[in-house]
């Protein structure tokens, strides 16, 4: 059988002496190693000296199921959900010197003996404070139709980025295999970001293919987590879509698991507790099993905790802190037959394991929980506090015009409506305004800091917001699958105001129908002429299935640049239409 590797090699984690060079084969194979040669040293040269050799180790939740977009002859239509093989190899280059790059490539061996080798890219380690660095910003990939697009327009319109900050929603379902690696309609996560892919774009008529960038190869990826790097409840036979669009809050997984242990029959072994808990709540193993991102330290009253779930580094003027603030999504609608983020459907009423217990979040982010502690060690420490550029990157919008702001981002509180004999005729949830954590926990700590530029995504657009205390505020995910911005008369999915409070049904304060809920003004773009509505009136923002954007900050100039690239017009340029000046 012929064999290849399944991705290019693509960087992770550079500290001021090293990087990790990480890549994926659908082989155990043996003899994975990285060739690096010395600065200057022509990309050509066929013959690289210092090998590393690299460790591998299998990705444990990887599978395909009837959904899965995949042309394999190991899966040629998937019957269930079946697991998929993934191996992944990782090499730390060492003795770096700051500014320096050098290149190198990867090489596998599979069990027959095949040598297989990447092409000649280059690395470096982390870029020295001074050193001008262009950063892609960019988020919501999610195989979306403009996503090969956006990054080829990207490689185009600036050349060679030095690192890729990627505020969540990589892919659509974690454990589907093809989205990550290969997804048979061209547009798989890592082909998009390497150059790799073959989209069919059609436009008016007219195919247009799209390859994506080659940028990971050569400038570090930094990603956070979204909504959509989260899985539900696992099972071995259950569509992939259905698993992840199952997770309930982990108290509730625990509260059951203290009740049945009977029946679960892993008592008093905490290692399988903590197991059992995890696969029946939610999960972000296969995330994690794919990349490596710098460790955090998290306070715990008992004991300390050590994750890259939320983590910050310095990359040359930049002091990079990367959260993971995203909950569930669901269905804003009120329909009976709807488990939505208001309600429980009603057939569920009577069978509470079936409930999806409403927006619910993954991890807290209020006042004293053990990330918000982290931060504030994080936002105090010499590293933060001396850096020139201070950045903030999560998926959830403190700031948007799109309709993922709403409901407030805060713990649902449950109204359980009841008949005389005590029986359930609603399960409703209410997010009380005064309690969003985002807008009264986190953002003051942020903007008491100083940070420069919050930068986030999952409303699927462009728009951005400047704080009275100088803090920017900037979404760029807009890819190809925009759900529109709520401006003017344009009003959101909200439900109805049926009462004062949550005894007479949802309070009507609670949920902002237009604009930015926590009160600032968009920006109207500022270099090109704004895109128009019907009335004429310059939009702020960018919310089209045909145009797409993306963002730049450059440190050399402190300017943070927007492009857009209008998909109807293949031959055309990327647009600067957007700039502004990080104080």
């Amino acid at each position: 059988m012929s064999r290849s590797l399944l991705t290019d090699p693509f960087l992770q984690n550079p500290t001021p002496s090293s990087v990790q060079v990480v890549w994926f084969t659908e082989f155990e194979g043996k003899a994975h190693r990285i060739n690096w040669g010395q600065p200057g040293q022509s990309p050509r040269l066929e013959i690289l000296s210092n090998p590393v050799p690299a460790v591998t180790t299998q990705l444990s939740r990887t599978r395909e199921d009837a959904r899965s977009h995949l042309k394999h002859p190991d899966f040629p239509e998937p019957q269930g959900t079946v697991p998929r093989p993934i191996w992944r190899h990782e090499a730390t280059v060492t003795g770096l010197i700051p500014g320096q790059r050098v290149p190198y490539r990867v090489v596998s061996q599979s069990e027959d003996g095949a040598v297989i080798e990447s092409r000649i890219f280059t690395l470096a380690a982390a870029p020295p404070p001074g050193q001008a660095l262009k950063i892609l910003l960019t988020s919501d990939h999610q195989n979306m139709p403009m996503t090969a697009a956006n990054l080829q327009k990207v490689q185009e319109t600036v050349g060679r980025v030095d690192a890729v900050f990627l505020a969540g929603d990589l892919v659509n379902v974690p454990d589907r295999a093809s989205e990550w690696f290969d997804d048979s309609r061209g547009n798989g996560f890592f082909p998009c970001l390497q150059g790799r892919a073959d989209y069919a774009l059609e436009r008016h008529g007219h195919t247009t293919h799209y390859q994506g960038g080659e940028i990971i190869q050569h400038a570090p990826l930094f990603p956070a987590l979204g909504n959509h790097e989260v899985m539900g409840r696992f099972s071995h036979t259950a569509p992939l879509n259905e698993q992840f669009n199952t997770p309930i809050p982990r108290a509730t997984a625990e509260q059951w698991y203290e009740s049945h242990t009977d029946l679960f029959n892993p008592r008093g072994k905490q290692s399988l507790r903590h197991r059992w808990v995890m696969d029946n709540s939610f999960n972000t193993q296969t995330y994690e099993e794919i990349f490596s991102l710098p460790i955090s330290t998290v306070p715990n009253p008992e004991q300390s905790e050590a994750t890259s779930r939320y983590y910050a580094v310095s990359l040359g003027d930049i002091r990079l802190v990367t959260l993971y603030v995203t909950q569930i999504w669901r269905s804003p609608h009120l329909a009976p037959t709807v488990r939505g983020r208001y309600q429980e459907r009603e057939a569920d009423l009577n069978t509470p394991q079936n409930w999806g217990y409403g927006q619910h979040i993954f991890e807290p982010i209020e006042r004293g929980s053990p990330q918000y502690q982290w931060l504030m060690q994080e936002l105090a420490s010499d590293a933060f506090q001396n850096a020139r550029y201070k950045v903030v990157m999560l998926h959830h919008p403190p700031h948007t015009l799109g309709d993922n702001i709403v409901p407030p981002f805060t713990t649902p509180v449950p109204v359980y409506d009841r008949n005389p004999d005590g029986s359930l005729t609603a399960v409703r949830y209410e997010y009380p305004l005064e309690a969003d954590y985002i807008a009264h926990d986190l953002v003051p700590l942020l903007e008491q800091a100083g940070v420069h530029l919050v930068f986030f995504g999952h409303s699927h657009l462009w728009n951005r917001f400047v704080s009275p205390a100088g803090t920017h505020y900037l979404e760029t995910s807009n890819v190809g699958n925009s759900y529109g911005a709520f401006w003017k008369e344009s009003s959101r999915p909200v439900p109805p105001a049926q009462g004062t409070d949550t005894l007479g049904g949802f309070h009507p304060s609670h949920y902002i129908p237009q604009g930015d809920p926590n009160g600032l003004e968009p920006i109207v773009p500022t270099v090109a002429p704004p895109l128009v509505d019907a009335a004429g009136r310059p939009l702020p923002y960018l919310a089209s299935n045909d145009i797409t954007a993306f963002s730049i900050l450059d440190t050399g100039s402190g300017t943070v640049s927007s492009y857009y690239f209008d998909t109807r017009q293949p031959e055309s340029a990327g647009v600067k239409f957007d700039e502004f000046q990080l104080r």
